[in-house]
C-alpha cells in the first residue's frame, strides 16, 4: 500500500509539474491573451447548438458513470496494473470533468445573455407601454377639449334675440348689412347682437326716463298721504259727532265698519255665511241681524305667520328637557285626549244669527267653524217676548237638539258631512261625532252650503274652498225654512199646552169642519220615546212602511166616550206641518179594536191621515195637529151613534143617536158614513 501511495504521489507530482509548467507557458502569453480566451468563449456560444451541447453532455455523463465504474471494478479487483489503469482512468474522468465544467460555463453565458436580451425587450416594451398611455392620455385630454368646444354655450344664446325677419325689417342697414350677413350665419349672429345692443341702449335710456317720471309720481303721492293723514283726524271727528244722526235714523255705520274689519279674520266658510247674510238681510229680510262674536285678538294669532328663531327654539327644547326630566311622560290616553281636544278646536270668531218674528220671538243661531274638520256646526237657542206656560209634552219641540232637525228631508246632523272626517277620528279614537254635538253643535248639510262647504260623498276631501254661489243660492230657502219651523214650533207649543189639560184649541176659522156638538173628548196627551211607539201592536203597519224614525216626535192621545176609549198613537215628522202627522188608532170597546180588524177604524186613519189636506185650515197650516184629533173624536161619535143596539140588553142605548146621517152604513165592509157637510149638517160616506 505505501508503493502505491508512493506512486500515486509521484504521479501527483508529475501532474502538477506539468500543469505548473503549463501555466508558466501560459503565462508567458500576456494579458490580453487570457481576456482574449474569455471573450472568445462567449463567442463560442453564439457559435455552437444548444442543442449539440445537452447531446455532449449526456454523453460526458455517461463516459463519467462508466469511468467512475470501472474505477470501482478496478478498486475492488486489485492487481499490479489496476493503479495505473485507475489513475488513466481519472485522467479521463478528469477531462470529463472540464468538458462539464465548460458545458456549465457556457450554458451559464446563455442563461446570462438571455436574462439581458429579456430585459431589453421588457424594456422596450415598458418604453412602447409608456408611450401609448402618453398616447392615450393626450388623446382622452383632446376628447375632452372636443366635447368642452362642442358643449360650449355663449352667453349670446341665453339671450333672446328678435327673430331674423324682424330684425332684417327693423334694423337699419349699416347694422344688418344684408348683402354679408345673410349667406353667413355667423355674420348673422353678430349683427344680431349688435341690433340687440343697440335696442338695450335705447331701453335703459327709456327705464332711466321712467325712474325719473316715478319719483316724480311717488313725491306727488306723498304729498296726497300727508293731506290724507291729516284728513282722517277730522273724518274721525266728523264720524263721532254724527253717532247721534246714526242711532236716531236706525244706520248704524261705524258699527258696520268695524263688524267689517272684524270679518276679515273670519276664517273662509264662515266669512261667506257673513257677507251672504248680511247681504240677504238687507235686501230681502229686515228682520234678520248678523254678528260676529269672539276674541278678535286670538284670530289674528291664527291668521299671523309664526315667527320662530333658532335661539328660541334652541331654549325651548332646552326647557323641554329640563321639564321632562322632572315630570313623568304623559300616557297614552293623555296624548290621545290631547290629539281629540286639537282636532275639535273651534276657530275663536263665531257667526251670530237673529231671526226676529212678529209676535216678538226671536230665533238665535250660533255657527262655528271647527279648524282642522274644515265642518260648520250650529247651535239655537229661542227667545220670546212673552213668558209661554211650558207643556211637559212640549219638551223636546224648542231643545236644540230637534229644532231644526231635518229642515231638508234626511238632514239630522247627527254625523260629519265631511267624508274625509272619519279618517281623521279613527286616528284619535273618535267613534262618532254625535257624542260632542252637545258642546260644538250640529254638523247640518245645509249648515255647509251656507257656509259654501259642498261634500262628494264617499270622496274624501282634504280641503275645500267656500262657495259665494253655493252659499247663495240656498240662503233665501234656508231662511225661510227656519221662519216656518220655529213658527210652526211656537204653535205646536200652545197647542200642546191645552191638549195637557183636555181641551183641543179650534180656532174660529176652523169652525165649520166640525159639528157644533161632540160629546167625546180627550182625556190624556203626552210624549212617548220611540221605543214606546214601537212595542205598541197597533202602530206595525206604520213602522212596516218605514213612516216612523227614530228623529221623529211620538205622542199618545186618549179618547173617550162613555166606555168606549180610544188610544192613538202620533207620529210627529220635525217637517211639520208640510208633512203631516201618522196618527195609529186602537179601541177599546167590546173587545179591542184596530185598523188591523176593523174596516171603520182603518175608515177613521184614513179621514186623518188621508184627507188630512181638509184640515189644514189658514195658511201655514199649523192648526193641522189640534183638526186632525177633533176630527178623531167626532169620528168616534159617529161609530158609537151608528152601532145597532143589542136587543137582548135591557134599558136604554148606551150612545143615543145625537147626529143626522143619511146612511148609516153603505158596501160589504159596512163602512159608517165619516164625512160631516158643514151647510146641511149631517153625514155622509165618501
Amino acid at each position: 500500500m505505501s508503493v502505491e501511495s508512493a506512486k500515486k504521489r509521484k504521479t501527483k507530482v508529475i501532474r502538477s509539474d506539468g500543469g505548473a509548467a503549463e501555466k508558466e507557458a501560459r503565462k508567458g502569453r500576456g494579458d490580453g491573451d487570457q481576456e482574449n480566451k474569455t471573450y472568445s468563449e462567449e463567442a463560442e456560444v453564439d457559435t455552437r447548438d444548444p442543442a449539440k451541447d445537452y447531446d455532449l453532455y449526456k454523453e460526458t455523463c455517461e463516459d463519467l458513470q462508466r469511468l467512475m465504474a470501472e474505477i470501482h471494478e478496478l478498486k475492488n479487483k486489485g492487481g499490479k496494473d489496476a493503479a495505473a489503469e485507475i489513475d488513466e482512468r481519472r485522467i479521463q474522468s478528469c477531462i470529463h470533468f472540464m468538458t462539464l465544467k465548460k458545458l456549465n460555463r457556457l450554458a451559464h453565458i446563455r442563461l446570462k445573455k438571455g436574462r439581458d436580451q429579456t430585459h431589453e425587450a421588457k424594456q422596450k416594451v415598458d418604453a412602447l407601454h409608456l408611450q401609448l398611455q402618453n398616447l392615450l392620455y393626450e388623446v382622452m385630454h383632446l376628447q375632452k377639449e372636443i366635447t368642452k368646444c362642442l358643449e360650449f354655450k355663449s352667453k349670446h344664446e341665453e339671450i333672446d334675440l328678435v327673430n331674423v325677419e324682424e330684425f332684417y325689417q327693423d334694423a337699419p342697414s349699416d347694422i344688418s348689412k344684408p348683402d354679408f350677413t345673410m349667406n353667413d350665419p355667423h355674420q348673422q349672429t353678430l349683427s344680431r347682437l349688435d341690433w340687440e345692443l343697440e335696442q338695450r341702449k335705447r331701453l335703459a335710456e327709456k327705464y332711466k326716463e321712467s325712474l325719473a317720471n316715478k319719483e316724480k309720481i311717488m313725491k306727488d303721492i306723498e304729498i296726497k298721504k300727508e293731506y290724507l293723514s291729516s284728513l282722517q283726524p277730522r273724518l274721525n271727528a266728523i264720524m263721532q259727532a254724527s253717532l247721534p244722526v246714526q242711532e236716531y235714523l236706525s244706520m248704524p255705520f261705524d258699527q258696520a265698519h268695524k263688524q267689517y274689519e272684524i270679518a276679515r279674520h273670519l276664517p273662509p266658510p264662515l266669512y261667506v255665511l257673513y257677507v251672504q247674510a248680511n247681504s240677504y238681510g238687507q235686501a230681502c229680510d229686515k228682520n234678520l241681524t248678523v254678528a260676529i262674536d269672539g276674541d278678535v285678538e286670538e284670530a289674528k294669532a291664527l291668521s299671523r305667520p309664526p315667527e320662530d328663531s333658532q335661539d328660541d327654539e334652541s331654549d325651548s327644547d332646552a326647557e323641554e328637557e329640563q321639564t321632562t326630566n322632572k315630570r313623568r311622560r304623559p300616557t297614552l290616553g293623555l296624548q290621545l285626549d290631547d290629539k281629540r281636544r286639537e282636532m275639535l278646536k273651534r276657530h275663536p270668531l263665531s257667526i251670530t244669527l237673529d231671526l226676529k218674528y212678529k209676535d216678538g220671538s226671536v230665533l238665535h243661531l250660533y255657527f262655528y267653524y271647527l279648524m282642522s274638520l274644515n265642518i260648520v256646526t250650529v247651535k239655537t237657542k229661542v227667545t220670546t217676548a212673552t213668558e209661554m206656560s211650558v207643556a211637559i209634552s212640549a219638551g223636546d219641540l224648542l231643545s236644540p237638539a230637534s229644532l231644526l232637525s231635518c229642515l231638508y228631508p234626511g238632514d239630522h246632523g247627527k254625523k260629519t258631512p265631511n267624508p274625509a272626517n272619519q279618517y281623521q277620528f279613527d286616528k284619535v279614537g273618535i267613534l262618532t261625532f254625535s257624542d260632542y254635538i252637545g258642546d260644538l253643535g250640529h254638523p247640518y248639510a245645509w249648515v255647509q252650503k251656507l257656509g259654501g262647504l259642498h261634500f262628494p260623498k264617499d270622496q274624501p276631501q282634504k280641503c275645500m274652498l267656500a262657495d259665494n254661489s253655493l252659499s247663495a243660492s240656498h240662503m233665501e230657502t234656508t231662511i225661510k225654512l227656519l221662519r216656518v219651523r220655529l213658527q210652526s214650533r211656537l204653535a205646536l207649543q200652545k197647542q200642546f199646552a191645552s191638549l195637557e189639560h183636555s181641551i183641543v184649541p179650534i180656532s174660529s176659522e176652523c169652525q165649520h169642519l166640525f159639528p157644533v156638538k161632540i160629546i167625546s173628548r180627550l182625556i190624556k196627551w203626552c210624549a212617548i220615546s220611540y221605543d214606546d211607539y214601537v212595542v205598541l201592536p197597533y202602530t206595525k203597519h206604520v213602522r212596516e212602511a218605514d213612516m216612523a224614525h227614530e228623529t221623529d216626535l211620538y205622542f199618545s192621545a186618549l179618547i173617550e166616550r162613555g166606555t168606549a176609549k180610544l188610544h192613538v198613537a202620533i207620529v210627529l215628522n220635525p217637517g211639520y206641518s208640510t208633512i203631516p202627522p201618522i196618527f195609529s188608532i186602537c179601541l177599546n170597546w167590546k173587545g179591542e179594536k184596530s185598523s188591523r180588524n176593523d174596516d171603520n177604524l182603518k175608515a177613521m186613519e184614513g179621514e186623518v191621515n188621508v184627507c188630512f189636506k181638509e184640515l189644514l185650515g189658514p195658511k201655514p197650516g199649523h192648526q193641522l195637529l189640534t183638526n186632525q184629533i177633533q176630527r178623531l173624536c167626532m169620528c168616534l161619535d159617529v161609530y158609537l151613534e151608528t152601532e145597532t143596539h143589542d136587543s137582548s140588553v135591557e134599558g136604554p142605548k148606551e150612545f143615543p143617536r145625537e147626529k143626522m146621517f143619511l146612511r148609516l152604513v153603505r158596501g160589504p165592509n159596512r163602512i159608517k158614513p165619516f164625512k160631516y157637510n158643514h151647510p146641511q149638517g149631517f153625514f155622509t160616506h165618501r
